[in-house]
Formats: C-alpha cells, structure tokens, sequence
C-alpha cells in the first residue's frame, strides 16, 4: 500500500516533539516496514522550513525513503473545490490550505493518508484512509 506522509508526522520527528514524537516515529517504522512512504511537494516544502541547505532536507527526506510523487491535476482541482466548501462554512483563509493539497492528493492516487490533524481531512475527505492516533 501506498501511504502519502503528512508533513506533521515528520516534523514531530525531527522537533522530537514532546507529545507527538512517539506515536508519529513508531507508527512511521511500523508502515515503512511493508509499504511504500510518499511525499509531494507540498509536504517537501513545508519540511523544508526547518533548514537551511537543501542537502540536509534532502537527507531527512531521502528518495530511499520517501517515494517522490507529483501533485496530479486532478487533485488539484479537488483541492480548489474543499477549499470552496471550507470558505462557503465560514472558513477565512484566501488561498487554499497545504492540507486541502495533500488530501486530495491523497484521495485521487488512492492512497492512505499518514497524519494527526483529523477533523479537517475528515470533513472535507470523508473517503479517504487516515492513519491516525487513536
């Protein structure tokens, strides 16, 4: 199975966040075991943040590791279409959010989708496979 990482995940990682940093890092070992981990560039950029030489981002998110796709056109027109029903609810940002990408991106390839942010993926994905904390 192929399961797209969201940027929370990895972030908990390395930050070695204090409440997240165990589940995210033993549930991506568990899933790195049997299936493919993917990013796009949504999730690349947003990891990218936390450097300042691509050559130490590109260690962290290595293609030995991390399978690199495209965000497909598809899902990006699936993105604009969250975001409207987002704004349509009273949502107030003006430009679609990363998550909005990364769900439909997600949804389109088929993919399970490996984060801890729930409510918005499933209010505006309700198909699509979380992996999540209990």
């Amino acid at each position: 199975m192929d399961i797209l990482v969201d940027s929370n995940v990895i972030l908990d990682i390395l930050t070695e966040d204090k409440k997240w940093f165990p589940w995210s890092s033993k549930t991506l070992a568990y899933y790195a075991e049997q299936n493919v981990l993917v990013i796009n560039p949504i999730i690349y950029a947003e990891v990218s943040i936390r450097f300042d030489r691509i050559e130490e981002l590109e260690d962290v998110l290595s293609p030995s590791y991390f399978r690199r796709d495209p965000l497909p056109w598809e899902a990006a027109f699936l993105a604009g279409k969250c975001f409207l029903a987002y704004r349509q609810k009273g949502g107030r940002k003006r430009s679609p959010l990363p998550d909005f990408f990364i769900g439909a991106h997600a949804t389109i390839a088929g993919m399970a989708l490996l984060t801890r942010d729930i409510s918005r993926y499933r209010n505006y994905f309700p198909k699509l496979r979380l992996i999540t904390p209990d």
